[in-house]
């Protein structure tokens, strides 16, 4: 078992999560966390982490000199910086590039002087986005439904999987992940690192300080009890794109057993997610967030749909519960209930993060 960890990006939603989720199961850790606080609201974790005995360091991945082995000696690494938005890597791709494959780059050099097991946080968004477009789905009263009859490899009724094709453009963002991926992959065999990479859904909980385009189940729910106004975007502005979510919980949970179980599984890629059954389509998040807070807020419609975007994308988890006879605990109602919860304790200190 790894005593020592550093967290690279921990004072982010994932970060932080895993920081204090790992330091509450195993309080004889010394556990590190680098953040540069770039994003809004991060910075808001920094005395949670205190409290809980966690070491910050003010610090960015695309600089090695922040990565010094001589003065970080981790057995653990568990690379979550990220800049984690696809309309970011449109928009400033030097920063995206730099930070999400330089970044990583950085990181693997130091598992590989100090001979640390590394744990990467890829994504779902390395997959083509021409051929996540291309998938048959129905529209249905509330939401978009994959067909059963697909023509694509690795996609099923479950989902998409690990083996899904990766030979088309999945925007710069996604190509950072992926390029990351393969260098993980090629550290792991020349170096004999341990290394297990997560591509993630998207995941949401407590102290996610969400955007439109990262963090949108949080967004939702922060819109709802400070009654700001919504839109829904693209495909006819109906709110019926689809996705799966896991909560914050269920990957502390998942990454505690694959800490335990690296030898079993090191070199493995994994699809993380929900699943069909912890889905929602927008359309469904208005709903149970109006149920929750009590507020029903005015929602407008966009019907252009923006670059990069997706009308569902479920994740086919299988590999992973395999692997390691995990699976996600929280469902819909009680992760939105989660983050509101979240909120109304602290709504005087994120009301003016959701903008």
């Amino acid at each position: 078992m790894s005593k020592k960890v550093l967290i690279t990006g921990g004072a982010g939603f994932v970060g932080s999560s895993l920081a204090l989720g790992l330091a509450y199961r195993y309080p004889s850790w010394s556990i590190t966390i680098l953040d540069n606080l770039k994003r809004r609201g991060s910075e808001l974790n920094l005395s949670r982490l205190k409290e809980a005995g966690i070491e910050f360091i003010h610090g960015d991945v695309r600089n090695p000199e922040d990565l010094d082995s001589s003065n970080l000696s981790p057995d653990l690494i568990l690379e979550c910086s990220a800049e984690p938005s696809v309309l970011a890597s449109y928009d400033s791709p030097n920063y995206v590039l730099q930070t999400n494959l330089v970044g990583t780059i950085n990181c693997l050099e130091l598992s590989r002087k100090t001979n640390a097991d590394f744990i990467f946080f890829s994504t779902s968004r390395v997959y083509p986005i021409s051929y996540l477009n291309s998938l048959q789905f129905e529209e249905l009263h509330t939401r978009f439904h994959l067909s059963e009859n697909q023509k694509m490899q690795g996609v099923s009724n479950h989902g998409i999987s690990e083996q899904f094709p990766l030979d088309k453009p999945r925007s710069l963002y996604g190509a950072t992940k992926l390029a990351s991926e393969l260098l993980i992959a090629e550290y792991g065999d020349a170096y004999g690192i341990r290394t297990v990479i997560n591509r993630c859904g998207v995941l949401t909980g407590p102290w996610q300080m969400g955007k439109v385009d990262q963090g949108v189940f949080a967004l939702w729910m922060a819109f709802h009890y400070f009654q700001k106004p919504l839109r829904y975007i693209g495909y006819g502005g109906t709110g019926k794109q689809v996705r799966d979510f896991l909560h914050i919980d269920d990957l502390v949970d998942l990454v505690e057993i694959q800490i335990q179980s690296l030898d079993l599984i090191k070199g493995e890629t994994f699809n993380v997610g929900g699943g069909v059954s912890n889905s929602l389509s927008l359309l469904e998040t208005t709903t149970l967030c109006a149920e929750i807070t009590g507020n029903k807020i005015p929602i407008t419609s966009d019907t252009n749909t923006r670059l990069g975007d997706i009308p569902i994308f479920i994740t086919d988890s299988r590999k992973v519960i395999e692997a390691t006879n995990w699976y996600p605990k929280k469902d819909a109602k009680q992760t939105l209930l989660d983050i509101y919860e979240w909120i109304d304790l602290y709504s005087d200190t994120v009301k003016n993060i959701f903008i």
